[in-house]
């Protein structure tokens, strides 16, 4: 199936089982002497609990969702929709409380009955997860830490949520209701099984081990891993994993990183970390034969997906390992078409792999700008960010006409997704990679 139908059927099967308990209300006989801003109330806390539910799928990484779309556009759309939903959920009481005022006794935990007083409690816990996730760096929580508490808050929201339903009754009679979100349940059940017990004892049948670790430039290292008893895996050039070192792949502690090497050597992964956090900081002293799992390959940062006559890589910083994982891949291909790559750092001395790049360039058609922001006095090359003014300096006429790839931080995607759009580049032609969503 082509990517746009793969992602349009999935966008609509979403949409499908969102508003699906709005159809579902309208089955059946309707409890009497409700009124329309109480049933109203229902319907935006039904959609809001189904969004909220879907997130379990939306956060499984299941390859067959997450292949339209790359895997870092899902994470953003579970952050934004998360919001959504809480809104959603938050109205549901506060229209009952507004139209009709007798009802906020409910909030009394000792008055009120008590599947009223777990609706109560489901969406207070739903608060906690959305303020740490929004404010994890202020309040100092780390990565690791806030994603076992949104693990264990998200279900207990979620089994609230459903004792405040079955508690009120009325919109669980009959076979059709009741089966609706025993089915919803029960997808949610099979995804937190998947995730937490499924792929991992796949993981615990495919362990690597770290072979060898090598210094680069501007503070990164690069993890060799070699498969121990398989063959390795299978991946794009550009495309990423999920990393545990040295634990359980039952752990909670996982970081994104890209693959740095090249696709077409998949008994030899290289993943190259750049120290920016508690765990990159200890990468350099990892002991050499430690055990590594791998959960990947994922992301549609990829040439594979676009035919072009030539392409366009950007890339800032830490941004170039992917980029990496590309141009290593294209030269083992023996690649013919032009290839531009423009990198952009803060000093000479940080640009990470650069020796190899010029390595790469004497046997691919690649041409390689550099542009530094914090220049020596004697330095001949390019001054500042990139630009599309820079970029028109060098790119050919028939520009418009390839595929561009930009991976860095989200100020740089930002400016230049709007550049090359006043270049003529329609945004179809540009795919970014960004992993913010951790």
């Amino acid at each position: 199936m082509r990517p746009m139908l793969h992602g349009a059927l999935w966008i609509g099967i979403y949409l499908t089982i969102t508003i699906a308990p709005l159809l579902i209300l309208l089955i059946g006989p309707i409890p009497p002497g409700r009124g329309f801003w109480r049933e109203f109330s229902v319907g935006l806390g039904f959609i809001g609990l189904s969004m909220m539910g879907l997130q379990f799928l939306l956060t499984g990484r299941f390859k067959h969702i997450t292949s339209p779309y790359g895997i870092d556009v899902v994470y953003h759309f579970h952050r934004q929709i998360s919001l959504i939903g809480f809104v959603l959920l938050l109205l549901h009481p506060l229209i009952i409380f507004v139209s009709a005022p007798e009802t906020l006794f409910f909030l009394n935990p000792i008055s009120a009955p008590w599947w009223m007083t777990a609706g109560t409690a489901g969406l207070l816990v739903l608060a906690v997860i959305i303020l740490t996730s929004l404010k994890r760096k202020e309040l100092a929580l780390r990565y690791e830490s806030c994603r076992l508490i949104h693990a264990f808050l998200s279900i207990i929201m979620v089994a609230f949520s459903l004792i405040h339903i079955e508690g009120v009754g009325y919109y669980v009679q009959g076979p059709l209701k009741r089966g609706f979100w025993i089915a919803l349940v029960s997808a949610w059940i099979f995804s937190l099984v998947y995730v937490r017990i499924v792929k991992p004892l796949w993981m615990l049948r495919r362990p690597y081990f770290v072979e060898e670790i090598k210094k680069e430039r501007g503070k990164t290292w690069t993890l060799v891993l070699r498969p121990k008893g398989h063959s390795g895996m299978s991946f794009k050039p550009g495309q990423f994993a999920w990393l545990k070192i040295g634990k359980s792949p039952f752990a909670i502690r996982e970081h994104p990183f890209s693959f740095s090497s090249s696709s077409m050597k998949k008994d030899r992964i290289e993943i190259s970390i750049k120290e920016l956090g508690d765990f990159t900081s200890t990468i350099g002293e990892i002991p050499l034969g430690t055990k590594a799992y791998l959960d990947g390959p994922y992301g549609s940062f990829t040439i594979d997906r676009h035919k072009a006559p030539g392409y366009v890589f950007i890339a800032g910083g830490v941004g170039i390992t992917p980029v990496m994982s590309i141009l290593r891949t294209l030269a083992d291909r023996k690649e013919k078409r032009p290839l531009f790559l423009f990198y952009s750092n803060k000093t000479w001395e940080e640009m990470t792999f650069r020796e190899e790049l010029e390595k790469l360039s004497l046997g691919l058609p690649l041409k390689v700008i550099y542009t530094l922001t914090h220049p020596p006095d004697d330095w001949e090359g390019e001054r500042g960010r990139i630009t599309s003014t820079l970029m028109a300096r060098y790119l050919p006429r028939n520009r418009v006409e390839y595929e561009y790839f930009i991976c860095g931080p989200d100020p740089m995607q930002i400016a230049l997704k709007r550049g090359l759009e006043e270049l003529g580049l329609p945004l179809e032609k540009i795919e970014s990679e960004s992993f913010n969503f951790v």
